[in-house]
């Protein structure tokens, strides 16, 4: 087939923006013509990418993978206005200067997110007649709630409901809706999208090989013995990080450390609640540079994933809980549903009660026990999971199913 994939995120962006580059590659290896429609990299700092300065259009090949970039204002901070001009720009360029590439398409895969990619998505479905899977990265007006984007005012709220109507569109264009965590299936059906849509797509991780990489254990000054507990990430209120600092506060096993990687909303109150509650086991590092991560990550005999109780944290699966998984590392989960259900399933880690200091107080003494060979055991549990599961070649393959369902479903109509 000749697919193509429409998405503002792309190489060289890291992180969650790199994962479409991966699929375009999978879907490449499988034999398909790829088309790309996505923006100059400019994710996370708003500065574009070394080597690019924003044109009308450029385009490039990657192998047999053609990519058009269109032009955009490069922009990632706080400032919602920005935000909008970033988001804005990318759909209205992708619209005029992006969507002639996308002509005679077999099949177009979406990322949902921003949701302003809907402008040259709707172009492409209706005009070009065009086949969509659009792939639901982020739930939307959820996560712009949950992040601050919006507020709860009343302009916020007739925002919101816009925001609503607008994914509506999105879903009720699509020959397939698909999502990333399965709480997120009953969600979208009560949002009025037929089930016969809706299809699970996991998202998969970096899966760069990191074999040979030196963990920070000797710089950190750790002993062999200790067991080491990471969470790298934001630190602000939807992680709910203050349970973890009371429940190492609760901690006496000296085998116990602590490493909190990241910064954000809450980060200074953290640094004092430990510091009030003498819990010596935690130590924050700050922010972790990129090419360090790596390092970091073979440092933990678990990871820690946290998401405060209520909102989106039944149906949301947060990204570490994949790289982790594809890292070869065991997991301390305190969320509730779909990341709670994938460390029991995979049997890669252990669960406690999200917001509840002596649950995961329970949990840390659990990882003390069981030592860092059995952890290791759980890590490699929880890589074979991840290959079967949440692999960019077992999201590829499902990604090439659904295109083919949204095709056969556009020709009986």
């Amino acid at each position: 087939m000749r697919i193509g994939l429409l998405t503002q995120w792309f190489d060289p962006e890291p992180g969650a923006a790199a994962l479409p580059g991966m699929l375009a590659r999978a879907l490449a290896r499988r034999g398909h013509e790829v088309q790309v429609l996505t923006g100059f990299p400019n994710y996370p700092t708003g500065e574009l990418a070394p080597g690019y300065r924003v044109t009308r259009r450029l385009d490039e090949v990657d192998g047999t993978t053609r990519i058009r970039r269109v032009a955009l204002y490069p922009s990632h901070d706080r400032s919602a206005l920005r935000r909008m001009a970033n988001y804005g720009s990318f759909a209205a360029s992708a619209l005029v200067s992006g969507t002639p590439a996308l002509r005679g398409l077999d099949a177009l895969w979406v990322g949902n997110s921003p949701i302003s990619v809907a402008l040259p998505m709707w172009f492409t479905r209706y005009v070009q007649r065009v086949p969509v899977l659009l792939h639901v990265l982020d739930l939307w007006p959820d996560s712009a709630l949950a992040s601050g984007f919006i507020g709860t005012d009343r302009v916020s709220r007739i925002i919101e409901r816009g925001m609503a109507g607008w994914c509506g569109g999105m879903y009720r264009s699509a020959g397939r809706v698909a999502y990333v965590s399965p709480g997120a299936a009953d969600l979208l059906a009560s949002r009025g999208v037929p089930r016969e849509k809706l299809v699970h797509i996991p998202v998969w991780a970096d899966e760069t090989p990191r074999t040979g990489v030196a963990d920070l254990r000797a710089e950190l000054g750790l002993r062999e013995d200790q067991v080491v507990l990471v969470y790298a990430g934001t630190l602000g209120e939807a992680q709910g990080l203050d349970s973890l600092i009371d429940a190492c506060a609760r901690i006496r096993d000296p085998r116990l450390v602590c490493l909190i990687a990241g910064s954000g909303t809450t980060e200074e109150r953290l640094r004092r609640r430990a510091e009030e509650a003498n819990a010596t086991h935690v130590r924050f590092l700050g922010r972790v540079p990129r090419e360090r991560m790596p390092a970091l990550m073979a440092t933990g005999d678990a990871h820690y994933v946290s998401l405060r109780p209520g909102g989106m944290s039944a149906y949301t699966m947060p990204s570490k809980v994949q790289a982790t998984l594809a890292a070869g590392r065991a997991l301390l989960v305190a969320a509730e549903g779909d990341a709670a259900a994938v460390a029991r399933d995979s049997g890669a880690g252990i669960t406690a009660r999200p917001g509840d200091p002596d649950s995961i107080a329970d949990a840390l003494r659990e990882l003390c026990d069981l030592g860092r060979e059995k952890l290791e055991l759980f890590g490699q549990a929880g890589r074979a999971h991840y290959d079967r599961v949440f692999s960019v070649a077992a999201g590829a393959e499902r990604v090439e199913r659904a295109l083919c369902e949204a095709v056969e479903s556009h020709r009986r109509r």
